[in-house]
Parts: C-alpha cells; structure tokens; sequence
C-alpha cells in the first residue's frame, strides 16, 4: 500500500488548494454532477461549492457573502443542515475572504445525537497536525474495489479516523488514568507493587514520546499508525511477543543503537528508525534488576494505544496558534491527575504563570550581567533599562557578549521540578533571547559572528534544535523527590526539543541529562561538603588500597570529567550506558561518605530522632521517644548532596544564577 505524499499535501494545504488536494493526493473524484448550494442564514448568504466527493460523501467549500468564517456554531449547524438534505454526508471547508483561514466542519452521526466535530486550519502554519489528519482520508488505489470506487461505509470511516479527534481535556486524562491502572496490573514479574507502578510509568513515557514522533511522522518513513502496525504484525508472528520482542527491539537497538550497530532482526522487525538515546531509551533501573522477569500480555498496549489514537494530543492546535510545536504540557496534567498532589506537595502551575515568572526574573539576571562592570566584559557605560531595549539595541558586541559569555554560563535551578513546566518555560525564555539574536547577525557584519553562525549551520541540519539541545544540556538543572516526577521533566524536556524540527533529517541524538535532573530531597542535604571532614572519612577507611584513596577534590574533578564526557557524548562512538552505569555507581559509593558527613551534622547540633508510640491503655498516639539519629534515618530522608551533585555550579561559579519554582501558594 502506498503513502500519502507529504511535501505535495503540504503545498496544497498551504495553497488552500483543498480541491487538487483531496482528487490529486488524497485519492478522492471529482463532484460530478453536483450541483453548488446557496442559502441564506441568519441575513448572511453563503456560497456553497462542492470540490470533491467519495462514495457518496461530498466535500464542499462554503464562503460567506460578508467574506468571514461563521462564528456562531447555530450558523454552521444551519447550513449543514440544509446541505444534508441534498447530500447526507458531508463535509464543509468554511473560508474567508481571501482563503487565509479554515474551518473544517464535519457531524459524526451517533444513535440519538449528531456531534459536531471543527477543526480550524490558517495559512501560514506549517500543518504538521493537519497532514495527520488529512492521512486518514488518504484512498490508496490498492483499496478500490472492481468498479474503482470503496463503499460508503468506508468513505465515512475515513472521515472518522481523521475528524473524529478530540481536543486534550479532564475526559482525556480519566480515560488515562483508567487504562494506566489497568495497564499496571496487566504488567507480570515485578512482585513489589511501588516497582511495578514506576514501570508502568516508565514504559507509558516511552510510548507517548514515541506516538509523538508517530503523529510528527518521524518514524518508519512517515508511518503514522507504526506503534500500531507493528501490534498487529507481531500477533501475527505470536501471542503476546509486542513486549518481549518488538518494544524491547525498539527501546533497545532502534532508538538506542545507530543502524549500524543494530542486529539483522531488529533492522528488518523495526523499518527506519532515527538514532535517538538520550538516556531515554538506556534500560531503566528495573529492567536492569535480575529478580524480576516481566512480562506484558498484547492485551495491556492495544487498549493503551486506541485510547491515544482518539485524541488529537500531539500538536497544539488552538485556533489561530501555530501547529509546529508539541505541546508537552499533557504531561503534565497527566502528573497532576495521578499523583496525590498536596499530600507529596506536587501542584500544577499553568503555563502562562510559569512563562510570566520565568522571564521576569531570567531577564532581570541578563540585564544585571550585561549591565553590571566586570561580568562578561561589560563596558561600564551600557546600561539597559529593560529586555526589550537590550533586544533592540544589539550590535556585534553585545550579541558577542551574550552568546559567548552571558548565555551559554547562565545555571537555572527548579528545586522541586515536579512534572518540569517551570524548566519547559525557562527554555522557552532563552530561545527568545537566542532567536533575537540569530536574526540579527545576518545584519551585523562581523566576522566572529557570522564563522559562528556558518560552523553551526554546517554542524547541524536545525539551529533550533541545537540551540534547543545546549540550553537543556548546559543551563537548566532540576531535582524532585519522586524520581518518577524527574523522568517525566527530562521527558517533557526532550519532547519540546523535538517540536522544533521540521523534518525526521534534522533531528540528532536527544541530550543526555540524567544527571542534570535528579532525585532527591532538596532540603535535606549539604550545601557544600567540608572536603577536609571528606578527606578523614576516606583516610579512615583502612581496607582502601593507596590509590582508591582519593581526595574529595580529585574524586569531584574526576566525576566532572565523566559526566562532561556524558552530557557531550558524540552518540555514535561511545557507550552511553557505560558511561551512565559508572557515573551512577560513583554517585552511589561517594553518597555512603557524604551521607555520613550529615550524620555528624545531625550529631553535633544535637538533632534528635522522635519516634511514635502507642498508648496501649488510652488507645491513642502516645508521646514520642527522642533517640540519637542513626545512619538509616539519614538515608531515608533521601537527601540531595548540592555540593557534590552540582560542584562546578555550587562552588565554582558560587551557586545558580536563578531559583525557578512554585511560589508558596497557601
């Protein structure tokens, strides 16, 4: 069966050439014999014109006599009305005046109501979400039958796979949550009930970034349906081997191994799959446990994946907003939805708070270093009152200063990061800084300048990918205390890096930032680490032979150098998952030194352990029994180590330029 063609369904979209786009590309006749439509509703006259037709189900265009777009949905429910009594099905393409904007108007018919389904297309955007739409209309020729034609009943299921689609709301999530839970208890060999919820989670992200890509057609030669195709081929192959066989295939070569370093059953099961990793698809921590050996039936993804393919969830598509970006922001209301928000102090701030707080106080920290004598090289008379005086005053030194010196040494901290929409809107804050300037090189004539802009093009086929990718690499940093809600962050992270990409070529290696989002509990920990107290900790450790015997400097430096090697990592030549392991491990060994470092803390400020009782007699919590802190309540306390975690910020640069989080609501 053939494809739908992209870049011509593009054009024509573009074009509003709605008529050559469905006979041309899409598959569907031409109106014979039908007659164009004029009525009046509500004292406006409407010209009704059809353009193309399948089995019975006619596409008209209908444009108003006052040149504009029928606000009043009475006004479109009329006017469908009138056209169905001539042509039962239909859809109706509303236009203004000069063919800059749509509204695509379709009624799914149920057993006691019709529902209207509208879907507005404007000129000028670049279409992603509407040629997944259009894909579902497509008639290849293979599907005709011996009078060259398909019934009905099929034209109208086309109709419904691609108008069908609702909008993100409260419906979407509880129709979530439901499955998850389902999901969750469909999944066998994880015996501990905390292991199996987290899994679930873990494979749920996988596969909505991956339906992401799916509805982007970034995968398998534009195959929007692939998660499902690929669902029906492996039952064909076998019960239940989707999990065990294909994801795994999948998750592990596909998106973890460049072509070349796949087997030959994964290149032949997977088709074209784009090199991708980003610790994203490393095995997690519990595929990585022995004892458990998990298995999922077939049964738990078809359920997941026909809820997905009923929304149209992966591209903003508000009216008159453009369509070419992802919206992460399901995320994290999904987050919200399933996680007992106040009880872990979890709230969901929405997006235009977060983007408010976030550039008052980023642009503040800009303006300070390019104001302040003596940071980045400032010259002492520049002073600039506000972002926007500064953005409209760039000449070659100042866009040099930034992007050199200012920008790319900014550290933006989210302590409790949740489901990451601050760090989402601190991104977005510095691409506009970053964008402003980018434009304005081309105008300045300056040789550093223009070299840098000509080696980052010849670099990388995207300049908002990679400037993207830098800034959630080098400048953003996060912790939380529920490690699910870290993994959901990077996630949302890595799904707005991938919104703005165009095409499948210009996309490159996801940015490894495991270690720029952490868990822990982020008001408990140290600070900074007495490296002299370290050094006796270690030096006491008889059973070390000389050369473990490290000084906490030497360990920190040596810690950096591996997780630059990480977070920088070419993709194709090294080993990210043993890069990763030995970053873990040393996290791991050195948190048993520091963690006793606070202990004595505890110690010698005299902090004492309460522990609850119960009053036999009196039925009733009693007075709780003050004890010495051990070192297992320190480690239950999960605490976050800032001085060892984030050195090179902590110490060398004397901590984070900006502290983004939820404000103290209540």
């Amino acid at each position: 069966m053939a494809n739908m063609n992209f870049d011509s369904t593009r054009t024509y979209l573009q074009a509003f050439e709605f008529g050559k786009l469905f006979i041309e590309i899409l598959g569907w006749a031409s109106p014979k014999g039908i007659k164009p439509i004029a009525l009046t509703v509500e004292n406006v006259r409407f010209e009704i014109k059809p353009i193309s037709q399948l089995a019975g189900v006619v596409v008209f265009e209908a444009s108003a006599e006052d040149g504009l777009l029928p606000a009043n949905a009475k006004i479109r429910a009329a006017i469908h009305k009138e056209v169905a009594k001539s042509h039962h099905e239909n859809l109706i393409i509303f236009l203004d005046k000069n063919r800059t904007q749509s509204l695509w108007y379709w009624v799914k018919r149920e057993e006691k109501r019709s529902v209207p389904r509208d879907h507005l297309f404007v000129k000028g955007q670049p279409g992603d979400l509407f040629l997944g739409k259009l894909s579902g209309m497509f008639v290849d020729i293979s599907e005709l039958d011996e009078s060259g034609s398909v019934t009905v009943i099929q034209a109208l299921e086309r109709l419904k796979k691609a108008l069908d689609i609702q909008p993100v709301t409260k419906k979407f999530y509880l129709a979530f949550d439901a499955q998850r839970l389902e999901f969750t208890e469909l999944i066998q060999g994880i015996d501990d009930d905390h292991d199996r919820r987290w899994y679930a989670s873990v494979l749920l992200n996988r596969l909505m970034f991956i339906y992401f890509l799916q509805r982007k057609g970034f995968v398998n030669n534009r195959d929007l349906e692939y998660l499902g195709t690929k669902l029906e081929e492996s039952k064909k192959r076998g019960r239940d081997q989707y999990y065990s066989e294909f994801l795994s295939a999948l998750f592990f070569e596909g998106f973890a191994k460049p072509e070349e370093k796949r087997s030959a059953t994964a290149l032949k099961m997977l088709g074209k799959i784009r090199y991708l990793n980003g610790g994203l698809f490393l095995p997690h921590t519990i595929e990585l446990n022995k004892k458990y050996k998990i298995a999922i039936p077939d049964k738990a993804f078809e359920n997941i994946l026909k809820l997905f393919a009923s929304y149209s969830w992966n591209l903003d598509d508000t009216p008159g907003g453009a369509d070419n970006e992802i919206n992460p922001d399901v995320l994290g209301y999904i987050f919200e939805k399933y996680i007992n928000q106040k009880a872990f102090g979890a709230y969901y701030t929405r997006t235009e708070i977060t983007e408010h707080l976030c550039e008052r106080t980023i642009y503040r920290v800009i303006l300070q270093k390019v104001n302040t004598p003596g940071l980045a090289g400032v010259l002492a008379e520049r002073k600039f009152e506000n972002i926007a005086d500064l953005l409209t005053n760039l000449d070659a030194s100042l866009c040099k200063q930034l992007l050199f010196d200012v920008l790319p040494k900014l550290s933006l901290l989210d302590p409790a990061c949740g489901s990451g929409a601050f760090l989402v809107a601190a991104m977005r804050t510095l691409i506009n800084v970053y964008s402003a300037i980018i434009g304005r090189i081309e105008f300045l004539n300056d040789k550093a300048l223009n070299d840098w802009l000509k080696k980052t093009q010849g670099e990388h086929p995207s300049i908002a990918y990679f400037i993207k990718r830098s800034i959630i690499t080098d400048n953003l940093f996060g912790v939380d205390i529920m490690e699910e809600a870290a993994e959901i962050a990077r996630l949302r992270l890595f799904l707005a890096l991938v919104a703005s990409v165009r095409t499948v070529d210009e996309l490159e290696p996801l940015p490894n930032i495991d270690f720029n989002i952490l868990p822990g509990n982020s008001l408990i920990g140290m600070l900074r680490v007495d490296e002299d107290a370290f050094n006796k900790k270690l030096a006491g450790e008889k059973q070390l032979s000389l050369f473990q015997q490290k000084t906490y400097r030497q360990i920190v430096n040596e810690k950096k150098a591996a997780l630059d090697a990480y977070r920088h990592a070419s993709s194709l030549t090294e080993d990210l998952q043993a890069l990763r392991d030995d970053l873990q491990t040393r996290r791991c060994d050195h948190y048993e030194h520091l963690n006793d470092l606070l202990l004595d803390e505890f110690t010698s400020l005299e902090i004492k352990y309460e522990q609850a009782t119960w009053d036999e007699k009196k039925k009733e919590v009693g007075k709780p029994k003050k004890r010495a802190v051990q070192i297992q309540d320190v480690q239950a306390l999960e605490p976050f180590h800032w001085g060892y975690e984030f050195d090179e910020v902590m110490n060398e640069r004397g901590g984070f330029d900006v502290i983004i989080t939820n404000p103290p609501w209540e």
